[in-house]
């Protein structure tokens, strides 16, 4: 009996620029760094990451590199038309890895983070609650 795996799509505001995953992601996390609160406009991120072999991404992608706070090259893959970052990689502890945030997927309510990083940098106003979550400063 072959094992089916499901396939999930994110994409850009516009639609233009997709990455649809299969299977399951090797880790979602809450991220409260200031690269991420930068990238993301917003208190922290929420993204999942999946083994490169495991997304296809269609369209049409401009990329900025820089160094995150962790000192790791990140790479922004971000739609040219609408500026939507649909998904990046970071160069070091996930190499191999392709992060896609939460809020890109079409459906992005099937995912719960089971890790809190850089909570040192935690706004004082937000608490990531749930049994399972790892909470590492």
């Amino acid at each position: 009996m072959q094992e089916h795996s499901q396939s999930r799509t994110a994409s850009c505001r516009c639609g233009q620029l997709k990455a649809s995953v299969t299977g399951e992601p090797v880790r979602v996390s809450v991220c409260h760094c200031l690269d991420c609160q930068k990238r993301t406009g917003s208190a922290f991120s929420a993204q999942a990451r999946w083994p490169a072999e495991q997304v296809a991404v269609t369209g049409q992608a401009k990329t900025w590199v820089h160094r995150a706070d962790s000192g790791n090259e990140i790479t922004h893959h971000f739609c040219p038309e609408c500026g939507s970052t649909v998904h990046y990689r970071i160069v070091g502890k996930f190499d191999g890895l392709v992060a896609i945030p939460l809020g890109a997927f079409d459906g992005p309510y099937f995912l719960i983070p089971r890790h809190s990083v850089w909570e040192e940098r935690k706004h004082g106003w937000v608490a990531i609650l749930g049994n399972e979550v790892e909470h590492i400063h």
